[in-house]
C-alpha cells in the first residue's frame, strides 16, 4: 500500500519561507516540499543587498541556500512564479493566469512591498527605484555608473544603508525625511543626535520637513524632483524607501483573515485549516507591549518560519512572539543597537538617559519600575548583550536596577 506524502506549499523563498521549508525536513517529514518564488533570484540574505550596491559581496556570496540554518536538500524551488490567488476550499494556490498548485499543508511567507504614496508618479521612469529585492540592487548598481547625483526618500535602517553604498561609489547622496528624523521607527528624535552628526560627517545631506511633489524626467530617465516647499533638486537615481506593506493582495478571495497582515496564533496558524503565515506578511504578538504586530526583522522571521515548518510537519511549536525591536548595525562611523521598547515619552515607562560627547544610553522600564524593557545604545554598546537578556526574559531587576542604570551589569548579576 503507497502512502500519501504530504504536499506542502510555501510561499515566498525568503527567511521565513526557506527557515520553514528547512524545519520540515529537519522533523523527519519526507513530503513534498515546493517554495514558490516571484524573484527571478534563488534565495538570499536580503539584508546583505545594499553590499551588491556598494561592490563588497556578490551575488554568490549573498546565496542562502546551504548555508546557515538553511542546508536541508530536497527542497523544490520555483523562482519566478507568481501567486495570484489561494483557493482554501479546494486547497490549491494559482499561479500566473490559470496554473494550480494542490496542496495540503500552506505557508504564507510572501513578505512585503514597498510602500509608494499616491502621489508620486511616474514610478516606471528609468533611474526610479525601491531597494527591496536583489533585482532592484542590480538596476540601482548599473545605474549608479552614470548618476552623480541620488536622491533618497525616507530615513529607515534599509534606506540609509542603501545611501552610504552609494556614497562609497563617489555618488552625492541628498536624503528626503518629512518627519526631520532618521530611524524613526528605532529611536526618538532626541536619540537620534550623535547618528545625525555621524551622517553629516560622512558627507549625506538630509533635507527635513518637505517631501516630493513630483518627479522630473527626460529622456534619459529621472533627472530630479520637485520638493512640496517649490525647489527643485537634482538627481540621476531616485531611491523610496517610505515603508512597506504586507504582500497579501493575492488572498482577497481566500477567505484568510487578514489585519494589517496576515492574523495568526501562537502556533502561526491562520483562521483557515492547514494554513500558516511567517515572517513579515504575518500578525503576531509583540511579547513586551502584549499588542499584536507585523515585524520586519529577518531574525523574527527566521524564528517564526521555524515554529511555521514544524507545526506543519505535525511537530507542535509555540512562537513566543516577536520581542519588540532589535537592531544592532553600524552607521557611518556609529555603532548602535535599539531593542524592546525604545518610544517611552509620554507613556508612563520609566526611563534614564546617559549621554556624553561620544555616546548615549538610554534605559526603558516598566511603569513600577521593576522590568526592563528596552534600550538604545549608541556609540558604546559594549554589554549590549545582557540588557538584551534581561528584556527578553522579563527579568525582576529590582535587586540589580543601580547597577543596570550605571552600566555596571556583568554576568555575575546573573547568578544572583
Amino acid at each position: 500500500m503507497t502512502v500519501k506524502q504530504t504536499r506542502y506549499v510555501i510561499i515566498g523563498a525568503s527567511a521565513a519561507g526557506m527557515s520553514a521549508a528547512t524545519a520540515i525536513r529537519e522533523s523527519g517529514s519526507c513530503g513534498d516540499i515546493t517554495v514558490l518564488s516571484m524573484e527571478q533570484e534563488m534565495p538570499y540574505f536580503r539584508p546583505m543587498i545594499p553590499f551588491l550596491i556598494s561592490g563588497k559581496k556578490s551575488e554568490t556570496e549573498m546565496s542562502l541556500t546551504g548555508n546557515g540554518p538553511f542546508k536541508e536538500a530536497k527542497i523544490q524551488i520555483r523562482t519566478g512564479t507568481r501567486v495570484t490567488s489561494v483557493d482554501t476550499d479546494n486547497k490549491t494556490v494559482t499561479i500566473g493566469n490559470s496554473n494550480s498548485i494542490p496542496y495540503d499543508r500552506l505557508l504564507i511567507a510572501s513578505g512585503s512591498n514597498p510602500f509608494i504614496p499616491a502621489e508620486i508618479k511616474k514610478m516606471s521612469a528609468e533611474g526610479v527605484y525601491s531597494l527591496r529585492t536583489l533585482g532592484d540592487a542590480k538596476k540601482i548598481a548599473v545605474r549608479s555608473s552614470k548618476t552623480r547625483r541620488a536622491i533618497m526618500l525616507g530615513g529607515g535602517l534599509l534606506n540609509l544603508k542603501a545611501a552610504f553604498a552609494l556614497l562609497e561609489h563617489g555618488l552625492k547622496v541628498s536624503l528626503i525625511v518629512y518627519s526631520g528624523q532618521v530611524l524613526s521607527q528605532l529611536m526618538e528624535p532626541d536619540d537620534a543626535k550623535l547618528i545625525r552628526n555621524a551622517l553629516n560627517r560622512a558627507g549625506l545631506e538630509i533635507i527635513t520637513g518637505c517631501d516630493i511633489e513630483n518627479i522630473l524626467v527626460d529622456n534619459d530617465g529621472v533627472k530630479g524632483i520637485l520638493l512640496s516647499n517649490g525647489k527643485e533638486l537634482e538627481g540621476e537615481m531616485l531611491l523610496i524607501g517610505k515603508g512597506v506593506s504586507p504582500n497579501v493582495d493575492f488572498l482577497d478571495k481566500s477567505n484568510i483573515s487578514i489585519d494589517r497582515g496576515i492574523v495568526t496564533d501562537e502556533y502561526t496558524a491562520a483562521n483557515i485549516k492547514d494554513v500558516y503565515a511567517a515572517g513579515d506578511v504575518a500578525l503576531s504578538l509583540d511579547s513586551l507591549t502584549g499588542k499584536k504586530t507585523v515585524s520586519g526583522l529577518w531574525t523574527n522571521a527566521v524564528e517564526m518560519g521555524r515554529c511555521a515548518g514544524f507545526n506543519m510537519a505535525g511537530k507542535q511549536t509555540r512562537y513566543c512572539g516577536v520581542a519588540g525591536i532589535l537592531n544592532a548595525t553600524r552607521m557611518a562611523d556609529v555603532s548602535f543597537v535599539s531593542m524592546g521598547i525604545v518610544h517611552s515619552k509620554g507613556s508612563g515607562y520609566e526611563t534614564h538617559i546617559t549621554e556624553t560627547e561620544k555616546a548615549f544610553r538610554k534605559l526603558v522600564f516598566s511603569s513600577d519600575g521593576k522590568q526592563l524593557v528596552g534600550a538604545v545604545f549608541i556609540g558604546d554598546i559594549e554589554r549590549a548583550g545582557l540588557y538584551r537578556y534581561l528584556i527578553l526574559e522579563k527579568r525582576n531587576i529590582e535587586k540589580i536596577k543601580k547597577q543596570i542604570i550605571n552600566h555596571q551589569l556583568h554576568y555575575g548579576h546573573f547568578l544572583q
